[in-house]
């Protein structure tokens, strides 16, 4: 099989990952990476005490090995695989994560959390772990594209293509041989799942946390000799066919290493579903330009895409429902003029006026606007006729946020956890990652410092 023409995926793909060096990455491919992971590590330090993440660290501390991992934002240290399970769920939980447009797969959740883990417990350096950060995201998001119909089926594209990402970064750092980490990916596949109909509840963070960990797993298992089937992607009953269709091995395979589709990455500046953030942007704009109060409004047309709709277009029970939903992404910004952790969380949620407001919204499918786009036509009491396009929102590969942005939205998220870990000093380690000798310090500091 050494012919790529009529080679597995998996065995392609295997070598890949595991003959690729850090210096065949391009400076802007590194930054990129660098960029995701400090976005993730804000993510994760801004709810470190959030009752979801309390829940999993109580469920898992029983059945958790040496602790050698570090929770972000907590005292506490878990086994590699516990601590994965963990941050994967902490840096998601606010829908703040990074997104590659193409797929809506968010990236960094389900890969950092195992690279850190396992760089801290075997005191790897800073360049293994971009490099196996990297080679890890680029392969969820490959996977991601090479999936059609997909995430219409049912799957939650992040936590489905999540563990192969995993897994590939992982059997990186564990040096794995190209045929160990083919079938590394093979059993990843095996553990590839969740639903988008649990993305309003608790049971999506356990889809996040098992694509971190059950990657992490397929590693370890295919390092001590564990198996899967050449065509455990794409065969005739492989993860491709089984979840979605016949798999496009152009986009799964082509241009390896050299068309980078981590370095399509992009950062939310508001934390809900990225495709209400041009809804946001729009609101935002007639809210400024036109002086426009929620009480003046008597009603609000939202027209957008299918997948707009698909995910947006929804009755808003709480804040898991608010943070993809048109309606609140309408009226929480058109109402308080700002869309951040606050605007999305229980008490606007509930807020008569927040509410009374969303009933005023409808939305319409218009199939001329890309994903991401959208336009708000607003209906003033006194018959003003008021309308907003937003074909690039802010955040997104055309109008993308800035390294200040980043280290901004980091630190504000840092200090809305009040876990007290250093988040300028993880800003300064974070750019200079490929520069340390290991990640000891770096974790020291995203550690929640005693009260």
């Amino acid at each position: 099989m050494s012919d790529a023409a009529t080679e597995f995926a998996g065995e392609r793909l295997g070598r890949f990952i595991a003959e690729t060096k850090l210096a065949d990455l391009s400076e802007a491919v590194r930054h990129q990476a660098k960029r995701s992971l400090l976005n993730f590590m804000g993510g994760a330090a801004g709810v470190a005490a959030d009752p979801a993440v309390e829940t999993a660290v109580r469920v898992l501390k029983p059945f958790s090995g040496p602790a050698t991992a570090t929770l972000i934002g907590r005292r506490e240290k878990m086994d590699a695989m516990c601590a994965s399970f963990v941050n994967a769920v902490s840096s998601n939980l606010l829908d703040y994560d990074d997104t590659h447009l193409n797929t809506v797969i968010h990236p960094t959740a389900p890969v950092a959390p195992p690279v850190l883990a396992l760089a801290e417990q075997r005191g790897l350096s800073g360049a293994d772990v971009l490099l196996a950060f990297t080679l890890g995201g680029e392969i969820e998001c490959r996977l991601g594209n090479s999936v059609s119909g997909h995430y219409a089926r049912g799957w939650h594209i992040t936590a489905t293509c999540g563990v192969f990402g995993s897994a590939a970064a992982s059997a990186k750092l564990l040096k794995l041989t190209p045929q160990q980490t083919w079938h590394a990916l093979g059993i990843a596949a095996s553990q590839s799942g969740s639903l988008v109909e649990n993305l309003p509840s608790a049971a999506k963070n356990v889809g996040m946390g098992n694509a971190a960990r059950n990657g992490l797993f397929a590693a370890l298992l295919a390092e001590q000799g564990y198996t899967a089937a050449p065509a455990a992607i794409e065969g005739k009953h492989g993860w491709a066919r089984a979840t979605g269709d016949t798999a496009d091995l152009e986009e799964l395979l082509g241009e390896l290493g050299t068309r980078w589709e981590l370095a399509k990455n992009t950062y939310k500046p508001y934390p809900c579903g990225i495709v209400m953030h041009s809804i946001i942007d729009a609101c935002l704009q007639l809210r400024s330009k036109s002086n426009l109060k929620a009480e003046d409004v008597a009603s609000v047309v939202v027209r957008g895409d299918a997948l707009l709709l698909a995910r947006g277009d929804r009755p808003v029970r709480n804040e898991r429902d608010a943070k993809v939903s048109i309606h609140h992404s309408v009226a929480a910004p058109l109402i308080y003029g700002r869309a951040g952790v606050p605007e999305f969380s229980d008490p606007i949620v509930s807020d008569p006026a927040v509410r009374a407001l969303r009933e005023k919204v409808r939305a319409e499918l218009d199939a001329s606007f890309p994903t991401g786009a959208c336009q708000v036509i607003v209906q003033t009491r006194d018959g003003k006729t008021l309308e907003a396009t937003v074909t690039h929102a802010h955040g997104s590969l055309e109008n993308p946020l800035s390294d200040t942005e980043i280290e901004g939205k980091v630190r504000d998220l840092a200090a809305m956890g009040k876990s007290g870990c250093d988040m300028d000093g993880i800003i300064k380690s974070v750019w200079a990652l490929d520069k340390l000798p290991n990640v000891t310090t770096l974790m020291q500091m995203a550690a929640a410092r005693p009260a």
